[in-house]
């Protein structure tokens, strides 16, 4: 959807779940049109719409369809036909439902996901004829392994019909998304799939969705009395610890950044948009995005009409717990307030609670209701689903950072951090001038407070600070004593550029909180940033065993702002921080701490890669 415009600026909850009715009255809501319910021609194992209790069989009609644009007077709707398989509405009913939206003039857009079995000359020309625009989507798991588990009703693999689909729009000229299902039948050959699925050449984005489904016990229920392949295959596919088609969030997690990594080395970025990759970038670079699962416009501004005049929030809610009203509703008044009584939809926002204290906030947006909801039902906590939130963002900011270092992507050592204020006057003549013994170096203002802060006011806490380099005369007299060592370590071995330093403060008798011990690199380009986020890694990973109590590192990636140019630069932080927010333990043993870091970082190797042990790419 359409970013948001809000009356205020979101706070609180407000910025993870807007309600609906607390955005204008132009903002787009998303609508699924389950045309068929669960009807399908295929009988995939992990389906989730067939465990459903919304039988299809039915027909959403074109007068339903009209419906919808008295629901949302003033509102533009993105609208998506899904199902179950909508191409099995047959094409006289697709050609109405297509003019109706086509007549509709606040549908803002159509999109179309199909499983690619019916698609053929014939409906590219219906398509043509009636909605030319309509976006196509296309559900295909990678190569013919990974669509293993997509198969027909007597067990049959689907694969060779997708693949056909894919090459007959190539020859119309037609292009498509793909919605890959992450399985373990695609786990560690990340390479191989995104090669496979850029190898069709209609294929423009890819989108990685999870198979979190391990609470999933029981086989779907079969209509029939006799039971298809394709259901006794999935009964043999569930055990008690689940079902073998689900994944893990860290393991989903860990394919993902395996498949941005590859996608950006091997080029494919230049035509292939890779979700949720590209919304994780967005989100790093401030710019937003259409993604529900990182901005703030969730379940309440998403929708799903289904056969008989059924109406609820997101699909990928429990059906019927999600149901809101028929769609012979008066109108958004009623919807409102219907969301207000929904428990799905009142527990999900107060879930978001947990997110306003989380780190990443900004860029993680509290991620999917749906799916956190099942996990906390299903295993009593969302930490997991959590956890994999903050890897993938670390992960590609690693890989923003440094896109020719992938190995950089798998670290579990370095986190991505915001700082609030974290500026230089000029990065980019501070870079140039550190390498070059004839640039000008005016005298420094050093003034150097009772607390030991070293700044231009002689002030505790974050002031302005003259920005120094080796080959300064007073670059020596610019450090504080802690922290002097291990500056010297990355300046020399390391070759590395320091933008900001700290030996640690408590800052008694003041209101300034204390400052942690810390060295800030600034890397002259990806590849170099790369190089000592590698190093970093080896340092704090050896330091961290030898700490005395109290004490933890941190190794953060972030940004520093050039004001005088507007650039933004990756940078790298290491920290020495209170292990439990202890800081009388932390101010004890800061001397000790300091002594282990810097004799890691005098001894740590130049690497060409992460050196993390707990997980190596």
């Amino acid at each position: 959807m359409p970013d948001t415009t809000t009356r205020t600026e979101p706070a609180g909850l407000d910025s993870l779940w807007l309600t609906l009715e607390d955005t204008a009255a132009d903002t787009a809501v998303s609508v699924i049109l389950k045309l068929r319910g669960e009807t399908c021609d295929a009988d995939c194992l992990y389906c989730f719409e067939k465990r459903k209790e919304a039988p299809g069989g039915a027909v959403i009609t074109r007068e339903q369809i009209r419906k919808l644009g008295t629901l949302f007077p003033g509102r533009r709707l993105v609208v998506e036909l899904h199902g179950g398989e909508p191409l099995t509405v047959g094409q006289d009913a697709m050609a109405e439902i297509l003019d109706e939206l086509a007549a509709q003039p606040a549908v803002l857009r159509v999109h179309l996901q199909t499983n690619g079995m019916q698609l053929d000359d014939s409906w590219l020309d219906l398509f043509e004829r009636h909605y030319p625009q309509l976006g196509i989507g296309i559900s295909l798991d990678g190569d013919e392994k990974g669509n293993s588990w997509r198969l027909g009703y007597d067990g049959q693999p689907i694969y060779p019909k997708i693949a056909a689909a894919l090459h007959l729009l190539a020859r119309r000229g037609r292009t498509c998304g793909v919605v890959t299902v992450v399985t373990p039948r695609v786990l560690d050959r990340a390479a191989e799939i995104i090669d496979h699925i850029a190898s069709f050449t209609a294929v423009t984005a890819i989108n990685l969705v999870p198979a979190f489904d391990s609470s999933t016990i029981t086989a779907t229920a079969s209509a029939s009395r006799r039971t298809p392949t394709s259901r006794v295959l999935q009964q043999q596919a569930i055990t008690e610890r689940g079902p073998a088609w689900a994944i893990t969030p860290d393991q989903y997690a860990r394919f993902v950044l395996q498949a941005a990594a590859h996608w950006i080395t091997a080029g494919h970025y230049r035509r292939i948009k890779l979700d949720p990759v590209v919304a994780v970038i967005r989100q790093l670079q401030g710019v937003g995005g259409d993604h529900c699962h990182f901005s703030n416009l969730k379940c309440s501004h998403v929708f799903t009409a289904y056969p008989h005049g059924r109406f609820g929030s997101c699909d990928e809610l429990p059906w019927p717990a999600a149901r809101l009203l028929p769609l012979t509703a008066v109108g958004e008044q009623q919807i409102t307030a219907a969301q207000h009584t929904n428990t799905l939809l009142t527990d999900g926002r107060a879930m978001m609670a947990k997110c306003l204290t989380c780190p990443y906030r900004a860029v993680c947006g509290g991620g999917c209701t749906a799916t956190r909801w099942r996990m906390l039902k299903s295993t009593g906590s969302d930490d997991a689903y959590c956890e994999h939130r903050a890897r993938l963002v670390d992960g590609v900011a690693a890989l923003l950072a440094a896109p020719g270092h992938p190995a950089g992507a798998l670290c579990r050592t370095a986190h991505w951090r915001r700082h609030t204020v974290n500026e230089m006057a000029d990065a980019d003549a501070f870079l140039a001038r550190w390498d070059d013994p004839d640039a000008p170096r005016p005298p420094a203002r050093l003034v150097t407070s009772e607390h030991g802060n070293i700044n231009t006011v002689g002030l505790p806490g974050i002031h302005e600070a003259d920005d120094l380099d080796p080959l300064h005369p007073q670059w020596s007299d610019g450090i504080e004593p802690r922290v002097k060592p291990l500056l010297a370590a990355v300046t020399g071995s390391w070759r590395a550029v320091t933008y900001d330093s700290c030996e640690g403060h408590r800052h008694h008798g003041t209101e300034e909180p204390p400052s942690p011990f810390r060295v800030g690199l600034l890397p002259r380009s990806p590849a170099e940033y790369g190089a000592l986020a590698a190093r970093a890694c080896h340092t704090v990973t050896r330091a961290a065993p030898y700490l005395p109590t109290g004490l933890a590192l941190q190794l953060i990636h972030t940004d520093l702002a050039s004001t005088a140019t507007g650039r933004t630069h990756r940078t790298i932080e290491i920290r020495l921080v209170p292990a439990d927010g202890d800081w009388d333990a932390y101010f004890a043993g800061l001397d000790q701490g300091a002594r282990v870091l810097i004799h890691a970082a005098r001894h740590a190797p130049a690497l060409d890669r992460c050196p993390c042990e707990r997980d190596t790419p």
